[in-house]
């Protein structure tokens, strides 16, 4: 089957985010910083946020659980743009490329629908998607759970089997995997052209 379209995570792939951004200097302690970025604030309780649910609800459910960090939990949201450092310019500057492409382009991303719209306005590089991004705290839906494939197959009217997916967390590419999507995992030295290249996918 011919590849016809490239669906794109964001954060590890166009994205650098990370919480350490902001709370390195925060704490000037890094074994503190991982204690409380493993046992606190621990990343399910911010993938909670992008499934839908508020910032605010999320920070006062977790202050309530552990009151003694509650500084440092309502630190959290308030600093999130320093967390997104920067977008990771080789792989954009492949998306760039894409964009002179036949292929369609598509984001899939698990990120909270309060915060994404900053990520939108000051990373130009996101309007190359013309507004066929699928955010997880907009559906209500979070990777891996396959529904929010369906809901992106179904809105554009693709088929898994013409759509190559990029993602660096395991557990989506093997979802994608078991959708019937081609898939790219992506890892910090991960050459992307040369991924897609192996596709059959040539960008000029």
């Amino acid at each position: 089957m011919k590849i016809k379209n490239i669906i794109f995570d964001f954060g590890g792939v166009l994205m650098d985010w990370d919480p350490r951004y902001f709370f390195k200097d925060y704490f000037n302690d890094d074994e503190k910083m991982e204690y409380f970025l493993e046992h606190i604030a621990q990343s399910e309780w911010n993938e909670e946020q992008d499934r839908g649910r508020s910032l605010a609800e999320g920070t006062e459910i977790q202050v309530k659980k552990f009151p003694e960090w509650e500084k440092e939990l309502r630190a959290y949201y308030d600093n999130w743009t320093v967390m997104l450092k920067s977008d990771i310019p080789q792989n954009v500057d492949i998306l760039r490329r894409l964009e002179k492409t036949e292929y369609q382009l598509f984001g899939l991303t698990n990120w909270s629908e309060e915060t994404f719209p900053y990520a939108l306005e000051n990373y130009d590089f996101f309007r190359i998607f013309n507004g066929k991004i699928v955010v997880s705290g907009t559906e209500k839906l979070i990777k891996p759970d396959p529904k929010i494939w369906h809901v992106l197959l179904e809105r554009y009217n693709l088929l898994a089997d013409e759509s190559v997916f990029i993602d660096d967390n395991p557990r989506n590419i093997e979802m994608a995997r078991s959708l019937g999507f081609t898939t790219i995992k992506i890892n910090p030295d991960t050459n992307l052209e040369q991924e897609l290249s192996d596709l059959g996918i040539k960008i000029h």
